[in-house]
């Protein structure tokens, strides 16, 4: 059996999903994740691409972090 995990942001105007089992995890402290998370640390997981499925797509091309004007959800 496949292994399958979800999630949506605050309002549900995002969804993401991922099957089968992350590349990589691991925490991050540098700057960037830290301001990013609000935290000391950020936990993260990578996954291949063809294993994630986030609905609405982001614009083609689009790189970076932003949030969700509706909610303020981070989307990455």
């Amino acid at each position: 059996m496949t292994e399958k995990h979800t999630g949506q942001c605050f309002c549900g105007a995002v969804t993401v999903e991922v099957t089968g089992k992350p590349e990589a995890m691991g925490y991050c402290h540098c700057a960037s994740c830290r301001s990013w998370s609000a935290g000391p640390v950020n936990a993260f997981t990578l996954w291949q691409p063809q294993n994630v499925k986030i609905t609405p797509p982001a614009a083609p091309g689009r790189q970076g972090r932003s949030t969700l004007s509706r909610c303020g959800s981070r989307r990455t």
